[in-house]
């Protein structure tokens, strides 16, 4: 048996996991101070398949399928290095998605310094990432509207420097609008919450007080109505939630590795067909992605399975190496608390298997 679990990745892809692998621990001790590892290679490689830059045309063409991979491959160094990583996120992906030419050149500029990060305000502390329930308010005053409401367990909501953030203008679902905003704006609060798992993330509350936002702000005004605020919020949710899936993956390829090497007479030949299988569903579920971001099954069953993996497989390290083993293996004791941080990412499994039990009932209508 290889002493690696492999993803096809390349030469630069095990060096940017090999440097996420030795961050991991300095980053969960510090997660709000990352910009000594910004120019590392597996940042970087995450942060050059995400932007749109002059001469970067091939790896915006990897679409969901190519950055999933990347993804895998990357996590199994580390998943909350790959969360501190800075670069668009899932704030990029909505602008892709509702953004006219200018707002995605606004938003990529002030991504150009290597260490920016970005953040996408759509969790709110009441109703979670149902945005059908969302009470951010956008009202309407000269040359833009006022925004007032909060967000919650927002990813690089305390550091990032450009966001996006969803709030409705009135009480219909089609009311709901995403706007680019500049988190140095009046009236704009962010405070880090201290989190146990991924804490890479540094996830953070954000409060809004009458905060003006320009009406060249608002993306998706050059949409027709039905395809703005939710229809991009449901979209990039099905995107993410393949990466949220390869995250787990990847976690989940180096809890097993790390056992193989701590007890190498252990079989581990099961647990790996496990991994393929569960990474074979990820990509099926990018490819969906790929084709048709509004179908969500896949990519619901995906994110599902692998964070099931991922507990699963962190349990069944701590059992095979021993009560202490969360002592002799810092790493372990690390992944074993991440494994069950990807429960809470783009929607939690009830609302996972809700979108599968959805789609299969449209099917069969």
């Amino acid at each position: 048996m290889p002493a690696r679990h492999t993803f096809g990745e390349s030469a630069d892809t095990t060096r940017g996991a090999d440097d996420l692998r030795a961050m991991a621990l300095p980053i969960d001790r510090d997660p709000g101070d990352t910009s000594g590892y910004a120019d590392s290679v597996g940042m970087q490689l995450l942060r050059h398949a995400s932007l749109p830059a002059p001469g970067n045309d091939e790896a915006k063409l990897q679409g969901c399928v190519g950055h999933s991979i990347l993804v895998t491959a990357l996590a199994y160094g580390d998943a909350g290095g790959v969360l501190a990583a800075p670069g668009p996120s899932l704030a990029g992906v909505v602008v892709d998605l509702l953004g006219a030419p200018q707002q995605r050149d606004t938003f990529y500029a002030a991504l150009s310094d290597p260490a920016a990060h970005s953040f996408c305000g759509i969790t709110e502390p009441r109703h979670g990432s149902d945005a059908m329930g969302m009470e951010a308010r956008l009202t309407a005053t000269d040359g833009g509207y006022l925004l007032n409401g909060e967000k919650r367990y927002i990813g690089n909501g305390a550091r990032g420097k450009i966001g996006v953030v969803f709030a409705r203008t009135g009480l219909s679902p089609l009311t709901i609008r995403a706007i680019l905003l500049d988190p140095a704006a009046s009236g704009v609060q962010r405070t880090p919450i201290d989190t146990v798992g991924l804490r890479g993330a540094q996830i953070a509350q954000l409060t809004f007080s009458d905060v003006f936002v320009p009406s060249h702000a608002v993306l998706g005004q050059h949409l027709p109505v039905t395809r703005r605020g939710v229809w991009g919020a449901v979209q990039a949710f099905n995107i993410m939630r393949t990466q949220v899936a390869a995250l787990a993956i990847g976690t989940s390829a180096a809890i097993v590795d790390l056992v193989a090497a701590a007890k190498p007479a252990l079989d581990v030949a099961f647990h790996r067909a496990r991994i393929d299988a569960g990474y074979a569903l990820m990509l099926r579920g990018a490819e969906q992605a790929d084709q048709d971001p509004a179908v969500s099954h896949l990519a619901s069953l995906a994110k599902l399975h692998a964070v099931e993996l991922c507990r699963d497989l962190s349990e069944w390290a701590i059992e095979s190496l021993g009560p202490s083993s969360l002592l002799e293996h810092p790493l372990l004791e690390k992944w074993w608390r991440d494994a069950y941080g990807f429960e809470f990412m783009e929607g939690v499994s009830n609302v996972q298997r809700i979108h599968i039990a959805q789609e299969f009932a449209q099917r069969c209508a």
